[in-house]
């Protein structure tokens, strides 16, 4: 067997290298190096696409400074990496124990916990009446869509599985996974254009999710997944400075999440709501 094609690939980094590349730590020349390995090693490439996810997801979700966000009507320069595009961090140099992060996990679990109670009776007011704290509090399908727009939307490189260029096909993969035919509305009357979509874990089965993108690089992304159960709910549900519109109509959870104003974000809820074959009236 001639082994000459498996023999010319770049042996793949090591999982320290991709790590210090991930962090952003490695001087110019070696990142150069990394990248071009990266270009022809697929496992190593969706490792670090990977670590990259959970790291804007913790980021997202522990209120990490942000950089300003650019415009991504052009590409990176040549030689840039990832990294220069994500939020601000701190590195922690020196490993923290297992046991001390499960109890740094513990305490801000229970400080959430004893938040939620003293401010339940609160919330209607601080939220406008979108929240209805304990007893209204979000389903489980809304605040996925929120971590799912807080995962992907910082991605510059790989933010959907299948591209806007393969659209139908992207539509007939979803909805067979989805066993349920699906569209993607236009929201080109708002500026926004497709991105593409992928495919994630829901509660009880497969998710959907679209990404759209206007000039200035801001995204929205609609989230679609089966529940067990029927209604006719529109609520919204805010994570610092997120916002995501939901609603149930014929056993189908939709969600619509984005850093815009709540108006607009109503707006397009409305529209795209409608564009599906929901009932949006029943929401005024």
């Amino acid at each position: 067997m001639n082994n000459d094609h498996d023999s010319s690939l770049p042996e793949e980094p090591d999982l320290r290298a991709l790590s210090a590349f991930v962090d952003g730590e490695l001087p110019a020349g070696e990142r150069a190096a990394i990248e071009a390995q990266l270009a022809q090693q697929p496992q190593a490439a969706a490792r670090v696409a990977a670590w990259r996810a959970q790291k804007a997801a913790l980021q997202a979700l522990c209120g990490a400074p942000q950089r300003s966000e650019r415009s991504e009507s052009v590409g990176p320069s040549v030689g840039q990496s990832d990294a220069d595009d994500e939020p601000a961090f701190i590195v922690v140099r020196r490993p923290t124990p297992w046991w001390q992060r499960v109890g740094l996990a513990a305490c801000w679990l229970a400080a959430g916990a004893g938040i939620a109670l003293a401010l339940g009776p609160l919330a209607p007011r601080l939220t406008g009446g979108a929240w209805n704290g304990l007893g209204g509090q979000p389903p489980s399908f809304a605040e996925r869509a929120d971590i799912a727009y807080a995962v992907y939307t910082p991605e510059r490189r790989h933010p959907v599985e299948v591209a806007a260029n393969e659209e139908e096909h992207l539509i007939n993969w979803l909805s067979k996974r989805l066993n349920r035919p699906l569209s993607v509305p236009s929201l080109q009357e708002y500026g926004y254009s497709l991105v593409g979509g992928r495919l994630l874990p829901g509660e009880a089965g497969p998710a959907a999710q679209f990404m759209y993108e206007n000039t200035s690089g801001a995204r929205l992304t609609l989230y679609i997944t089966g529940i067990a159960r029927d209604e006719t709910a529109f609520r919204l549900f805010r994570d610092g400075n997120r916002r995501t519109f939901y609603w149930v109509s014929d056993r189908m959870g939709y969600a619509l999440s984005g850093p815009i104003s709540e108006d607009k974000l109503r707006s397009i809820a409305i529209e795209v709501c409608s564009a599906l074959g929901g009932k949006p009236e029943a929401w005024q």
